[in-house]
């Protein structure tokens, strides 16, 4: 091979090798700005938020800006709430089962800024969402639906993908006792067929009500029950060890039979040593109660005894408590 032909190669390769290196020093993609809201089989972005009563509580909702370099410009971006999108999925997954439908967050639960700023050299920012859930009411889906404004007079584009400019955040407070407890060692007979198997639930879900009380649906009823808000009973947890159980509807002839307790053990992960397990479980579960709404007319009285155990895992590498707990 002759030195001039080799020439020629070695020139050619560094031309192409340059114009490589240039490629990348410009921008490859649009500049779109999204929020980081990950949906879930339903649609949704769960989000969970320490109940305070009065007080407030922060979320801290990330803004994004798209792109392969860094974003060069101040950019002020422009958010509401979008309550057209939360009826479409709605009905998209529920369909005529408005009782299963997610309801928009009343306007006395949040506030949110208009605008975001994201600064010249970050391609991140935080949207503060302040939260003050005193007398929320459970029973429902909460949720606050959001979208990117898009406008030719703003400095920047709204990702045109629905799921990316919009989010739908799913509202979950809790407290020290909120959450999915394991439900096997809780059982419920009809009165009448005592000596028949039990019905048993895998998990049976508790929801915040105030810092120290939570409530759950009575026996085998759950969230499917269209009534479901007839049947809740209360459960307030108390410094000295007791639970008290307790309803505000009459109809249920709730009867506590025995004075429950709760336990708080915690222990290290043997794996993960900056895990940490903690176990609350109830004790000495004991009441009755009528579903007077299943049968038109006619009362099928339950009794309920057993335990339940809830267990939260929190990473004690992380100072913020919602993002601590291993949801």
């Amino acid at each position: 091979m002759n030195k001039s032909y080799m020439s020629f190669l070695l020139l050619s390769l560094l031309i192409i090798c340059g114009a490589c290196n240039d490629e990348w020093t410009e921008e490859q993609f649009e500049n779109y700005i999204s929020f980081k809201a990950p949906l879930n089989s339903e649609g949704v972005c769960d989000i969970y938020v320490r109940y305070k009563g009065e007080e407030k509580t922060t979320f801290q909702q990330p803004l994004i800006v798209s792109g392969s370099t860094t974003n060069g410009l101040d950019r002020t971006v422009h958010v509401a709430v979008d309550s057209d999108t939360l009826e479409v999925l709605n009905y998209e997954h529920f369909q005529n089962r408005e009782d299963f439908y997610y309801r928009e967050l009343s306007s006395e639960y949040f506030s949110i800024p208009s605008t975001v700023d994201i600064k010249a050299g970050e391609n991140t920012s935080l949207m503060a969402i302040d939260f003050t859930l005193k007398d929320i009411d459970m029973v429902d889906k909460w949720v606050l639906p959001l979208t990117i404004q898009d406008d030719p007079s703003y400095n920047y584009i709204a990702n045109p993908r629905k799921y990316y400019r919009k989010a739908i955040l799913r509202i979950h407070p809790f407290n020290d006792y909120s959450g999915s407890y394991s439900g096997t060692a809780l059982k419920t007979t009809m009165e009448g067929y005592e000596d028949e198997t039990p019905i048993v639930k895998e998990e049976i879900r508790s929801y915040v009500v105030d810092e120290n009380t939570v409530f759950f649906y009575a026996g085998n009823i759950d969230e499917d029950r269209q009534d479901r808000r007839n049947y809740k009973i209360y459960a307030t947890f108390h410094s000295t060890g007791a639970v008290t159980f307790y309803t505000d509807n009459p109809e249920m002839k709730l009867q506590v039979n025995k004075d429950a307790s709760f336990t708080i053990m915690e222990q290290m992960d043997d794996v993960r040593p900056y895990l940490l397990h903690r176990y609350i479980t109830i004790n000495n579960i004991d009441y009755q109660f009528s579903d007077y709404t299943m049968v038109p007319n006619v009362d099928i009285n339950y009794k309920v005894s057993g335990s339940l155990i809830l267990e939260r895992q929190l990473n004690t590498q992380i100072p913020d408590e919602d993002q601590a707990i291993e949801w």
